[in-house]
């Protein structure tokens, strides 16, 4: 009973770890117009993404494809990379945007 205590408390400590992470661009789509950006998380962690950050990494990708904007949608999709019998050790995180608007590039006037 002397050592439950003392492991309980680390994993309830441990459960409570915020992780900050940087999701990048995993799979652009020009034609549907969908960015998916990803980022990992190990097991106990609650992973955390800097909204501003992540739609800002979003809307360049969908200005590489001639879209203005990004707009997130639907839910995080969360994927189970690595497990060890029925525990899941890595999930990847799965953001999707869509992009929107066309991306205008001002033209120089002739007479320059």
């Amino acid at each position: 009973m002397k050592t439950l205590f003392p492991i309980s408390a680390i994993v309830l400590v441990l459960s409570a770890c915020s992780v900050h992470r940087q999701a990048t661009v995993s799979e652009m789509d020009a034609t549907s117009g969908i960015v998916r950006l990803t980022y990992g998380q190990a097991m106990l962690q609650n992973a955390k993404t800097d909204d501003y950050v992540v739609n800002g990494t979003a809307t360049n990708a969908c200005q590489q494809m001639g879209y203005a904007t990004a707009f997130a949608y639907g839910q995080p999709i969360t994927t189970c990379v690595s497990s060890s019998g029925p525990l899941c050790i890595n999930e990847s995180v799965t953001l999707l945007y869509q992009c929107r608007g066309i991306a205008v590039t001002p033209v120089a006037p002739a007479w320059n």
